[in-house]
């Protein structure tokens, strides 16, 4: 477990919101043009939520490495981290589905000349941003107010000593138990030949 900067985690989440919101207005604005160049308009909106996508998971591995999985409901916050991460995620890829199927539009004949299956998935892929950005805007206001209290500050405390404690004793445990010792003779007979 690192010890780290809560404070500073919390400002970095506190920026995830309004970045989500933004994405989510650009991709409502392109779905509602004409989208008559696929590739142009939408690759660049693919681009923002996988790099999106990507802080919200290297966020959620440095709060997982840390004593914010010990703090009190900090493993269920996690959880919900993950899932809400995957949901930046699904709308980079609904931006990318939403390029190729525009894309065969303009190559096959058969295909659906409409660009209401790009729009459909634009539209997909908004939602997905919005609810991600509800998601951390709780995220951070949660990891705000037990920063800011004293009392749930001790209480974080108590658990994360208690954490520590626990892991090291475990190790502890685990260093004290000595391996059994296999002749030599029996390790070359075990090998594969």
């Amino acid at each position: 477990m690192q010890m780290i900067d809560l404070r500073e985690q919390a400002r970095r989440l506190g920026t995830l919101p309004q970045e989500l919101d933004n994405l989510a207005d650009e991709v409502d604005r392109v779905r509602a043009g004409e989208i008559s160049l696929p590739v142009r308009e939408i690759a660049p909106l693919a681009i923002w939520a996988g790099g999106l996508s990507i802080r919200c998971l290297l966020l959620l591995d440095t709060l997982a490495d840390s004593q914010y999985a010990a703090m009190k409901n900090g493993a269920e916050a996690l959880a919900d981290m993950a899932e809400t991460a995957l949901r930046v995620n699904a709308a980079s890829y609904l931006c990318s589905d939403a390029i190729t199927g525009r894309t065969d539009a303009l190559i096959y004949k058969d295909a659906d000349e409409t660009a209401e299956t790009a729009r459909d998935r634009l539209a997909e892929a908004s939602t997905e941003l919005l609810t991600a950005a509800g998601k951390y805007r709780g995220f951070t206001r949660t990891l705000t107010r037990r920063l800011a209290s004293a009392v749930t500050r001790a209480e974080d405390k108590r658990l994360i000593e208690a954490a520590l404690a626990s892991r090291a004793k475990a190790q502890g445990k685990a260093g004290a138990v000595p391996s059994p010792a296999v002749p030599p003779e029996q390790t070359a007979a075990r090998r594969p030949r």
